[in-house]
Order: structure tokens, then sequence, then C-alpha cells
């Protein structure tokens, strides 16, 4: 389908999302990208925070942190290290996370350090929105 976007979203554990799209919208350590039919080829790092799914009119959110987007003539493919559907994170879930990227950058330098805000900015951003 022209007019589609083929997108899938796969995690360690599973693929969470496949199917045609309107646009997928997601948070790209160099700033949030929003990705429709026919998008260049494309290949970014993803940081942590939520992948929006436009079909049909009707919105789905999924919570990631890291990873990569792939954008290909095929389609858009997103390989993250942890994802899960917004709706089943809570702010309670995240806490331990945000702890651990709390007690990390005090401990890192350059890009790891770069990384770790970024994971924790994600993580803060995503506990004041649920």
């Amino acid at each position: 389908m022209a007019d589609k976007l083929t997108f899938s979203l796969v995690s360690p554990e599973r693929e969470l999302f496949s199917g045609d799209v309107d646009q997928v919208n997601l948070p790209g350590s160099e700033g949030d990208l929003g990705i429709l039919p026919n998008h260049s080829p494309l290949m970014a790092a993803i940081r942590t925070g939520a992948i929006t799914v436009i079909a049909d009119g009707k919105e789905t959110q999924f919570f990631v942190q890291g990873g990569f987007a792939d954008v290909t003539p095929e389609g858009l493919t997103v390989l993250a290290e942890r994802a899960a559907p917004l709706s089943d994170v809570t702010a309670e879930s995240l806490s331990a996370d945000i702890e651990a990227a709390k007690a990390s950058l005090s401990t890192l330098q350059g890009d790891a350090a770069l990384a770790a805000q970024q994971n924790l900015d994600g993580l803060n951003a995503l506990v004041g929105t649920l």
C-alpha cells in the first residue's frame, strides 16, 4: 500500500507491533522523528521515551528504551532494547530505572554520561505523563 507505512516494533522478548500505519513518531537520540509513508531511508538511534503509532485516526503508544530505527523503502523497523505498551507502564514501575540512572550519572563521562542523562530525562518525562 503506497499510502501506508509498514511498521514493526521489536524488543528482545517479542514483536510488539506489526502492521500498516499512517505515521510513526519516535524519540531519536538527536531529536524527535516523524516517519510517514515513502520517507527517505534513515537509520537513527532511539532514546528513552514514547513511540506514537497513528493508524486510521487512532493513536497507540509504546514505551521504548534504547535501540535503533531503520527506515527503508519497505517500511520502518524499530529494534528496541526494551519496549512495552505505554498502557502497561506506571510511574512506580519506572522508579527503579530512574534511581539506577541517577546513580550511574556520577560515574560516567563523555558519551556514556550523555546517554545516561538522555535515559534519565526520558524516564522523567514519561513519569510526568502517566
